[in-house]
């Protein structure tokens, strides 16, 4: 999963994407509204952190800017401990979640998980399918209760195909939403994570639906 940091403090900026990249998410970000608002609207993010005080365009303008074109990207925005009228606005604008100023990382992450699984119709924290269990809190997999350890790529991969049950994800969606926009991009990497992955977790947990992607569960038709 891959996540947009709209955030002009150097040293938080830093730390959540930090923080982010060790959980187990692709993160790209920016330090002020108008470049947060080029990525938000031309790459393929599945949540956005967005801090309110930001030069060159605030962050409720950004935000309304995003959904008056559209976007459904989840978002959550950063304000200030005392600010209740930020909060307010933000919801209105069409935030989905806020978090004051100073915060705990942890809180951060876990609201992000639930506006994640939310987007893609989950209710728990745990994703279990065909026996595979992947913990969100933890980024633990198991198969049939038995530990697997995937490299961060596979993880990712998986990560995403597990938001996706059932349905096909071409090969051009899992780049999007398993690189960051800086990263060396090449689609034939999935056919080896894919690959990597079958081999830990066996061979018929994810599917290949040939000239269209891949499915995580039983095979079409």
């Amino acid at each position: 999963m891959r996540v947009l940091v709209i955030e002009d403090d150097a040293r938080l900026r830093e730390q959540l994407v930090s923080s982010l990249e060790q959980g187990g998410y692709a993160v790209d970000a920016a330090q002020d509204g108008e470049t947060g608002h080029f990525l938000g609207e031309t790459e393929t993010v599945d949540a956005i952190i967005l801090d309110l005080g930001l030069p060159q365009l605030d962050g409720l303008s950004l935000l309304r800017k995003l959904r008056a074109s559209g976007s459904r990207t989840p978002v959550l925005i950063l304000t200030a401990r005392d600010a209740w009228h930020e909060k307010v606005e933000g919801i209105d604008a069409g935030a989905d979640d806020y978090l004051a100023k100073p915060f705990n990382m942890e809180e951060l992450l876990a609201r992000l998980r639930a506006l994640i699984r939310r987007a893609t119709g989950h209710a728990s924290a745990v994703l279990e399918h065909a026996g595979v269990t992947l913990d969100t809190r933890t980024a633990r997999v198991s198969i049939n209760g038995n530990p697997v350890k995937l490299t961060a790529h596979e993880y990712r991969v998986l990560l995403y195909l597990m938001h996706h049950a059932g349905v096909v994800v071409s090969r051009s969606e899992l780049v999007e939403h398993i690189y960051a926009q800086d990263f060396d991009r090449d689609s034939n990497t999935i056919e080896v994570f894919v690959r990597r992955l079958r081999s830990k977790l066996g061979q018929d947990v994810i599917h290949t639906e040939r000239g269209l992607g891949y499915r995580l569960g039983p095979a079409c038709g």
